[in-house]
């Protein structure tokens, strides 16, 4: 029987254990919160569409029936290779296989603090923070008879013009420009900017730039000013400064950047410029081969030399493939390369509009708005509530209403 260790309970760390169902392996899961969260519907929670609950789960219930796994409440600080020890914020735990699957935060590019000011968008936390300046702008501006000073509290800017931005982007304009303002007497939808700063010539640089010119025309229609070609040299309290002006602004989201937990330079072994761990095409590392990093963590390849992209399905199919490594016992001299299975790519922009490039097939519109619904509810969450979240989803379609407007948090969350 071998101890092994994930770090990690995102979608890698969770399917890493899950391959090990069945296995005499005594199985040690640990993350710094007690649920599995879906990031991809994070920005659905920032903006008032679905609740918390609706995208996370108890990671001990989604392990109840696992009887050789269990689940530490805890952070990693470092890892100790020499004595095959994890070493936590309250104690320290001994492994056999370790499984590294920390994920990763925004960066800001060595400008940290930014972060006050502009939230980026990675956990619940991050979501609630969001969602509770957003409205509380909106409270602000209902209540300011000054029109000059009413204009920041209805200004948007969201840095960075990836998946993340987009889909922020397109949400925050329907819900400032459509949903909530019918229930406001002194705003209106006019009154309200929203601004998307990119700092490459177009959006979605990963897509084929037909389906980029498509999400930005997109925007477009739906009120979204964009910044293309613009970097930004400065966030504060009051709004955000770029290479063409001030933009001034209570409501900043930053989606510009990651970066991974700084506990893998504890691993001695080559990283990347973010951080990322250089792993084998076993995805272990070359100093060990018990030892793999997964997911966000990890930098690496498909068969054409290009990096994988750190999203979903990728942190999935990693997860199984070293569960299933550790469940057989493989010997590193006897594993197989990892192989990537490209599902394709989704960003949602508003409702009935998206993009996606699926094996070469571009689709846009409802039809790619559609499959993103789909290919979200039933092949990523697998949570119970997932028809739940159906269920909100058509009631919004349909009404137009967003049913999560609560503030919650302190009052210190939003900026004057």
């Amino acid at each position: 029987m071998s101890k092994v260790v994930i770090v990690g309970g995102g979608f890698g760390g969770l399917m890493a254990a899950k391959a090990l169902k069945g296995s005499e392996d005594d199985i040690t899961l640990i993350d710094k919160t007690n649920y599995h969260l879906f990031q991809p519907l994070l920005y659905q929670v920032a903006t008032a569409a679905l609740s918390p609950g609706d995208i996370a789960l108890p990671i001990r219930a989604v392990f109840r029936k696992y009887k050789n796994v269990s689940v530490i409440l805890d952070e990693v600080i470092s890892i100790n290779k020499a004595d095959k020890k994890v070493i936590l914020k309250d104690s320290e735990t001994e492994f056999d296989y370790l499984v590294i699957a920390t994920g990763a935060r925004h960066s800001y590019f060595g400008n940290d603090q930014w972060e006050a000011n502009a939230p980026g968008l990675k956990t619940l936390s991050d979501a609630l923070l969001i969602r509770g300046r957003i409205l509380t702008s909106l409270e602000k501006a209902e209540r300011e008879t000054d029109i000059s000073k009413r204009k920041k509290y209805l200004t948007y800017v969201i840095i960075g013009g990836g998946p993340t931005g987009v889909e922020m982007a397109g949400a925050i304009a329907e819900i400032v420009k459509k949903s909530l303002m019918r229930d406001f007497r002194n705003i209106e939808a006019s009154d309200t900017k929203i601004y998307l700063i990119e700092a490459m010539p177009r959006v979605l640089t990963n897509y084929p730039e037909k389906l980029s010119i498509k999400a930005q025309n997109d925007l477009a229609t739906m009120g979204v000013e964009l910044e293309l070609n613009t970097k930004v040299t400065d966030v504060n309290s009051a709004g955000v400064k770029t290479e063409k002006g001030f933009i001034e602004a209570a409501n900043v989201v930053w989606g510009a950047g990651n970066s991974v937990s700084p506990m893998l330079q504890s691993l001695n072994t080559k990283l990347d410029r973010a951080g990322r761990v250089h792993v084998k095409n076993d995805l272990s590392i070359k100093e060990a081969p018990n030892i793999f990093v997964i997911g966000d963590a990890a930098l690496s390849f498909d068969e054409k030399g290009n990096p994988l992209p750190g999203i979903a399905p990728v942190a999935i199919q990693q997860g199984k493939y070293v569960g299933r490594i550790i469940k057989n016992k493989i010997s590193s001299d006897q594993r197989k390369a990892f192989h990537y299975i490209d599902k394709g790519n989704l960003a949602t922009i508003g409702r009935a509009k998206a993009v996606a490039d699926i094996h070469g097939l571009k689709l846009s519109g409802f039809i790619a708005w559609t499959a993103w619904c789909f290919i979200h509810i039933f092949f990523l969450i697998g949570f119970r509530n997932r028809f739940r979240v159906m269920a909100e989803w058509a009631w919004y379609y349909l009404t137009f209403r967003h049913g999560i407007r609560l503030i919650v948090g302190r009052p210190d969350d939003t900026k004057d």
